[in-house]
């Protein structure tokens, strides 16, 4: 057992809950908020169940995983800029709920927090699919091209999975004011998908090929 892998691993878990939960409960000002301890729920639960799998099945993905230093500067505003959307989305939602604003119906809150788990359910085969899965933007030794599975459907299936996950999040959490920071996402993506391509196509070998295979790189048929 690596000891190692398993402190880092838990001690992400356990800050990324603390943060969560700092960000949405403080703005709320009270801990009496469903919809804030059903996100956490909806949020950490998978994260602990798929983070240990990956310790006994594929320490080496996890350990990827774990890995959040870019090394391009580029890339490093792009982590910025997703940051302060979760911030300022996090903070409305939890203003809401002290200020009393009109928040979303309970079936509208239930069906985004479905289509939550739906995003989850699509990263976690996407993580089964390729090994190789780095949460920054590099090329690992020995990496090869994926081309099956979701691969061959889009270039970018973990984005795409993402993408339905982080625009559910203010909805589960009931409020539409939320949503407005989190509509920013397509175009975070997009600007990282951009320099990420650049330096698959610069680094690994038969990635200009891949592109020709997969026309859509995050959407079919959109873009």
């Amino acid at each position: 057992m690596d000891a190692k892998l398993l402190a880092q691993g838990l001690a992400k878990a356990l800050s990324g809950l603390l943060l969560t939960a700092l960000l949405l409960f403080a703005p709320a000002g009270t801990l009496a908020w469903r919809e804030g301890w059903r996100f956490l729920g909806l949020l950490f639960l998978p994260m602990l169940v798929g983070g240990t799998v990956m310790f006994f099945k594929a320490p080496e993905l996890l350990r990827r995983r774990l890995n959040v230093r870019e090394r391009q500067a580029g890339q490093r505003r792009v982590i910025l800029l997703s940051g302060a959307m979760f911030v300022a989305g996090f903070a409305l939602a939890g203003l809401g709920v002290r200020f009393g604003w009109k928040a979303l119906p309970r079936r509208a809150s239930l069906l985004a927090s479905a289509v939550f788990l739906a995003g989850y359910a699509l990263f976690a085969e996407v993580l089964r699919e390729n090994e190789y899965l780095s949460r920054t933007v590099e090329v690992a030794a020995g990496q090869r091209v994926v081309d099956t599975g979701l691969y061959g459907v889009v270039r970018h299936p973990m984005y795409a999975a993402t993408l339905l996950m982080f625009l559910a999040m203010p909805l589960s959490l009931g409020s539409l004011p939320a949503l407005i920071p989190f509509l920013a996402y397509p175009f975070i993506l997009a600007r990282r998908i951009a320099g990420e391509e650049a330096l698959l196509l610069r680094e690994l070998p038969g990635y200009d090929a891949y592109m020709g295979k997969v026309r859509w790189r995050l959407l079919p048929g959109v873009w």
